[in-house]
């Protein structure tokens, strides 16, 4: 793929589209903004960023009919990437408010264990527990920039998940009291707790790096 990559983000009314959108333009995605199910069509990856609560972000999903047809791009393991809330909603459910998210990711989003302070907002490290491409030259334990209080749990493979592929999905964690899950992936699923498109020039490289994985695929 020589032409720029074609990236849905989606517009659910949770995310920072214009630091997004300026973000992955700047790497070399061309970038549109997606509000339906038919606004899949004809694109690469998608991009799902986000802050605020899981259950009015999956209600606007239904809404807008996108619940569906992104269970079937994360089925089909189609280039997706997370950003906060969108990495929170990759797993079954979300303790803040009962709420059933997209079912990607056993596990349940849970409040963060031990927190000295919340909403954890500011810089923390990121630090890797296996390599993948999309931290290709960041530096092990970078700094990213946080705001949220909940993060994802991946649940370990039980009999209630049979069929589902083995949940060693963790790529990297953070410690902000106890240490939470801060990166997930699994084929061409990623999901990242912080926010890149406000995380500096690390933050850029992640982006870059996701786009060259897209463009690669």
């Amino acid at each position: 793929m020589n032409r720029a990559p074609r990236i849905a983000v989606i517009d659910y009314g949770a995310g920072n589209l214009v630091s997004i959108e300026q973000a992955l333009t700047s790497v070399g995605a061309q970038v549109s903004f997606v509000h339906d199910g038919e606004g899949l069509a004809g694109t690469d990856a998608v991009v799902v960023p986000g802050v605020g609560a899981s259950a009015p972000a999956m209600d606007r999903l239904d809404q807008q009919g996108l619940t569906e047809p992104l269970r079937a791009w994360l089925a089909a393991d189609r280039p997706f990437l997370g950003i906060c809330l969108g990495m929170q909603l990759l797993f079954d459910a979300s303790e803040e408010d009962g709420a059933s998210t997209l079912g990607a990711i056993a596990g349940t989003s849970t409040r963060l264990v031990g927190a000295p302070t919340l909403p954890h907002i500011g810089w923390n490290q990121v630090v890797r527990r296996r390599s993948h491409p999309v931290f290709d030259g960041i530096a092990d334990g970078a700094d990213f920039y946080f705001v949220h209080s909940y993060a994802g749990v991946p649940r370990t493979q039980d009999p209630a998940d049979a069929g589902r592929p083995a949940n060693d999905v963790t790529l990297a964690t953070t410690t902000h009291g106890g240490m939470f899950t801060s990166a997930v992936n699994r084929g061409s699923l990623i999901g990242v707790q912080f926010h890149p498109e406000r995380s500096g020039a690390d933050g850029l490289r992640l982006l870059g790096n996701f786009v060259d994985l897209v463009r690669a695929a």
